[in-house]
């Protein structure tokens, strides 16, 4: 019977390599992992711990931080719709937005699924990094050196939102950001600094990290007001919508005192008042593409950079856009801090 050292003796690699090669692939270079396919496949032998081929799986599994968010529902949608016509059954758990409860679910599912999209994930690196070998890992908005992932440029946006305000004629900016432990909220702070956006008159004052729910926003905005910033950057919509509520208990007019910009542009971004301006994230490009990734790694999909920039791993990164809507306007000369009702 053909087993790994046979494979190994054949490739003319030490049988550690040949099992990584097989069943870690990403960890091992393109040659390298060449010789021990080929010698593999000339002596009939599969690696009990590879994933499985594409064109037999089943099943996927999905892992998501809060589905009541509309951002990861509208992913959950584009991914149960792109897997339903490939003929793959979707399982979704949902972690409450909490590190601790991530690594359960996903145990689960590696033993009923053959391949599995994190989307967001809040562990750390070194626990994305145990979660190779097996089957496949798909990252989503959320970058590592250990797995494959499609994430969206939230720097460039950042950029333009900045940019937009500045050209209203606002100096001050504060930024209502997110979770600590959120990928994409480093990522937004990151294109905060003058370094990355170089609008060289423009302040930014982080207000501090907040739940990224509306009940997030509303504890923001007393931190704004007090700023004295003239307008804010909000982690996410929802964020954003709680920043509008509490900043109109106070008196302070939207956006005549103060401009609001948030970021996902999910479904009620154009329906609440005044509609919000904000970073519009191709959603469900997003959940198509890790779809697509996970089934085939060399998928054409559509980006603003090479695979791969900035992480030894191969990644998508997807191009987002402002929407201007009425929550962004002019510049007022005294800020809302001087104004506002306690």
């Amino acid at each position: 019977m053909v087993n790994l050292r046979d494979v190994a003796r054949l490739a003319g690699v030490s049988a550690a390599t040949a099992s990584r090669a097989l069943a870690q692939p990403q960890m091992v270079s393109a040659t390298r992992r060449a010789d021990v396919e080929r010698a593999a496949a000339a002596l009939g032998y599969r690696h009990p711990n590879a994933a499985p081929e594409p064109g037999s799986w089943r099943s996927l599994g999905l892992v998501v931080p809060d589905m009541e968010n509309p951002f990861f529902a509208s992913i959950a949608k584009a991914v149960q719709r792109r897997a339903r016509a490939a003929g793959l059954a979707v399982l979704v758990a949902d972690t409450e937005d909490d590190a601790l409860l991530e690594a359960e679910p996903i145990a689960q599912m590696r033993a009923l699924v053959d391949g599995i999209i994190l989307c967001s994930p809040r562990m750390p690196d070194a626990a994305l990094a145990e979660l190779v070998g097996g089957p496949e890992v798909l990252l989503v908005n959320r970058r590592s050196d250990h797995l494959r992932s499609v994430v969206i440029d939230n720097r460039d946006g950042v950029r333009q939102a900045l940019a937009h305000l500045h050209a209203l004629g606002h100096r001050h900016v504060a930024y209502a950001g997110g979770p600590r432990a959120s990928w994409s909220d480093s990522e937004r702070r990151g294109g905060l600094e003058p370094d990355y956006h170089g609008i060289g008159d423009l302040r930014t004052t982080p207000l501090g990290h907040f739940p990224p729910t509306f009940s997030g926003g509303v504890a923001a905005a007393d931190l704004l007001i007090a700023s004295g910033a003239t307008a804010v950057l909000a982690h996410n919509d929802l964020v954003a919508f709680g920043l509008l509520e509490r900043l109109r208990a106070r008196g302070v007019d939207v956006p005549g005192e103060l401009s609001v910009v948030g970021f996902d542009d999910v479904p009620a971004a154009s329906f609440v008042n005044p509609a919000l301006t904000t970073v519009a994230v191709p959603l469900d490009r997003l959940g198509r593409a890790a779809v697509d990734l996970l089934l085939d790694p060399d998928a054409l999909v559509e980006s603003v950079e090479p695979q791969g920039a900035e992480t030894t791993t191969p990644s998508r990164l997807l191009p987002v856009s402002l929407v201007v809507r009425g929550s962004s306007g002019p510049a007022r000369a005294v800020a809302p801090s001087a104004t506002a009702r306690a």
